[in-house]
């Protein structure tokens, strides 16, 4: 049994976890790695051999700020990029460039579909708000205020704390702890009082290491093992499996 009434927050993940942009996310990296493969093997009269979302994905990409899954990913390649800086434009051939790259393929996709949501997920935060327990999202996203504003259930959360906020504040990215400390920190929040809510390795970590007094993994993706070996306490397939009258159970 799991009370969720004994905790004074709960912090979520935003992409996998309230919304099913995580797919979305998956594909334009793949398209953005996939071009940049090709051309290079093309220059080179190399192999190419294409981005993996199964194999690819969750360990480099998954719940990791921008830059730093484009530098994770191409390293895993034995690429080393100039990282260049964030005002790089997209057809620049640094870590910047194409993250920058992926961002647009992502922007233009928001651009003209509506986010779907996960519905277990924000019943749950509805709920948790009528329990008077405060609410955040922490994303490695930058595109985490207007992915919230698409999905129009931005006011469902006292405090939001994205990748634009993370870059203002140098705070270390997922699997650091950071982004989840400084949600707690703005909700006046001890973090063993608050419960992060995950569908990556990198942010069951973050929430492990941030001694957070309850990590909740969600397997969207047959990942469970791994979620629960990362730091995560529990792991359910949705969060409607946590639903009920204060009382919550596994």
């Amino acid at each position: 049994m799991i009370d969720l009434a004994q905790y004074d927050a709960v912090l979520f993940d935003l992409d996998g976890v309230l919304t099913a942009t995580a797919s979305i996310h998956a594909a334009c990296w793949k398209r953005t790695f996939d071009e940049f493969l090709d051309a290079r093997a093309s220059e080179s009269s190399g192999t190419f051999a294409p981005f993996s979302i199964d194999r690819d994905y969750p360990p480099y990409i998954d719940g990791k700020p921008r830059y730093d899954g484009v530098d994770s990913f191409l390293r895993s390649r034995g690429i080393e990029l100039p990282w260049g800086d964030t005002a790089d434009p997209p057809s620049r051939k640094t870590v910047c460039g194409l993250g920058n790259r992926k961002n647009q393929l992502f922007n233009e996709i928001l651009a003209t579909e509506k986010p779907e949501i996960f519905h277990g997920s924000v019943k749950l935060a509805h709920s948790l708000r009528e329990m008077g327990i405060k609410t955040a999202v922490v994303s490695a996203s930058k595109n985490a205020g207007p992915v919230l504003a698409a999905a129009g259930i931005t006011e469902l959360f006292d405090v939001i704390v994205d990748g634009t906020v993370a870059a203002r504040l140098g705070l270390a990215g997922k699997p650091a702890p950071d982004p989840f400390l400084e949600a707690a920190r703005a909700l006046d929040v001890a973090p063993e009082r608050a419960v992060v809510v995950e569908d990556a390795i990198a942010g069951v970590q973050a929430g492990r290491a941030g001694n957070f007094g309850l990590v909740i993994g969600i397997d969207r993706e047959g990942q469970g093992d791994a979620l629960y070996e990362h730091g995560a306490d529990i792991v359910v397939t949705d969060l409607e499996e946590l639903q009920g009258d204060g009382e919550q159970q596994e």
